[in-house]
């Protein structure tokens, strides 16, 4: 587009319209001398014509050109050294700068917008740039689905979260980030951290995820012993000695994957590191800004860093675009559902595997055990007395549901709930 005001003086401008109005030029002439196109020539004829003495196209800013404001430059360069100090510390598992989180981090300061190139055309003005290497062997993300609640994909990650956090022996302290993502939508549908990574931890997640989006067809996992049993890997595992047979892959169900199936949906692995590192997780996304956030706020707390993380979440959920899918994933999500393409389906008791009463038959620890002759049963060292008059030698499932101070045990026979007892959580139950 012509800049007049490059060309032209507002004298010159004034006269060339003043003699369009007096007759002496048309409008085509004047557009002409001036570059102009039709539109672009009214503006201008109008804005003479409403105030002739003070007309002027004299190009202002409210802002200098490509310079931000001094409180805005001196925050990302603080933003970038304390990005530096991360990559620096050799606690923290950080090796290049984050410069869309120097920007949000920026934003939420001085409350002025900017783009993640401004940080970087700072960063390289000032020598706060590291390259990141190509990955030749980087896979295309996609979406493998086109509805909601098709693939669920299911994970967790070991990290230390805040470089601050410590065990009392001075090694670093490090919690389990436990997710689930709808591959279609890819918003999180849980995220939660644990001080320990157990089967238990897991099946809290699943709990979560279906009792508020329902029932979906599939979770996809790696094959973590937690999800799936391996034959020859996990032969010497718990229970292993209770087969006289050799075991293959799956013929025993681990608790999780009970879970999963007892409400209808089917577990999947991948088949291998490469094929899960396929299916793209928000793992290194969520790393990378949870730990640079713990580390601004010198978070030293489990119940800290669960608070930063649900403000990532949020922000991963409800404020950023996917690079995959080029939506903000909660929208996308809505959207799907809105349009009919959703497979989930409300959590119904009576076509669960088998049909219970009660959630706590579904989301649950199960294990068998066999009635002595006094009608009771040995847990956790802890001596039971089972409902109902049951002769000697006599199994019975018990249905588990750990809690931080009482855990409830329930007695089935044959898929039908003899009673129930609370206890309190031995040890070995406080997960």
């Amino acid at each position: 587009m012509v800049q007049i005001h490059n060309n032209f003086s507002d004298d010159q401008i004034k006269q060339l319209l003043a003699w369009y109005i007096d007759g002496t030029m048309s409008r085509n002439d004047v557009c002409d001398q001036l570059g102009l196109k039709q539109s672009r020539f009214y503006e201008l004829l109008n804005k003479y014509k409403t105030n002739p003495s003070k007309f002027s196209v004299a190009y202002g800013r409210n802002y200098p050109n490509r310079h931000k404001d001094r409180i805005v430059t001196v925050a990302i360069r603080r933003e970038l050294e304390l990005d530096k100090s991360f990559i620096d510390n050799p606690n923290m598992s950080i090796m290049f700068y984050n410069y869309s989180s120097i920007r949000d981090a920026v934003e939420e300061s001085t409350g002025s917008h900017l783009t993640a190139q401004t940080v970087i055309n700072y960063a390289r003005k000032w020598n706060f740039y590291i390259g990141r290497p190509k990955n030749k062997n980087s896979h295309i993300r996609q979406v493998l689905t086109d509805q909601v609640g098709m693939l669920l994909q299911h994970d967790a990650s070991l990290h230390q979260w805040s470089p601050y956090a410590f065990r009392p022996d001075g090694k670093p302290l490090k919690w389990s980030l436990i997710t689930t993502l709808d591959d279609h939508s890819r918003e999180l549908l849980y995220a939660g951290l644990f001080e320990h990574e157990t089967a238990w931890a897991h099946i809290t997640a699943l709990e979560s995820v279906e009792m508020k989006y329902g029932v979906g067809i599939q979770y996809y996992s790696d094959n973590h012993a937690i999800f799936r049993y391996v034959a020859d890997r996990d032969k010497n595992g718990t229970g292993a000695a209770t087969y006289q047979r050799v075991l293959g892959t799956d013929d025993i169900a681990p608790q999780w994957k009970q879970c999963v199936e007892a409400t209808g949906m089917k577990a999947t692995y991948a088949l291998s590191p490469e094929a899960k590192g396929k299916i793209e997780r928000p793992y290194r996304w969520m790393q990378d800004r949870i730990v640079r956030r713990a580390a601004r706020e010198h978070a030293k707390t489990i119940e800290a860093v669960r608070l930063i993380l649900d403000q990532e979440v949020d922000r991963y959920n409800n404020r950023a675009v996917h690079s995959a899918t080029g939506e903000i994933p909660s929208i996308r999500f809505m959207n799907a559902v809105n349009d009919g393409r959703t497979v989930f389906r409300p959590l119904d008791l009576t076509r669960t595997k088998p049909p219970v009463s009660s959630t706590k038959d579904i989301f649950c620890l199960r294990t068998a055990r066999k009635v002595n002759g006094y009608g009771k049963i040995s847990l956790a060292g802890i001596q039971l007395s089972v409902p109902g008059d049951l002769p000697d030698g006599t199994e019975v499932t018990l249905h588990i549901i750990p809690g931080n101070q009482l855990t409830e045990i329930r007695f089935l026979k044959n898929n039908i709930v003899l009673g129930y007892i609370q206890i309190e959580t031995p040890d070995s139950f406080r997960f």
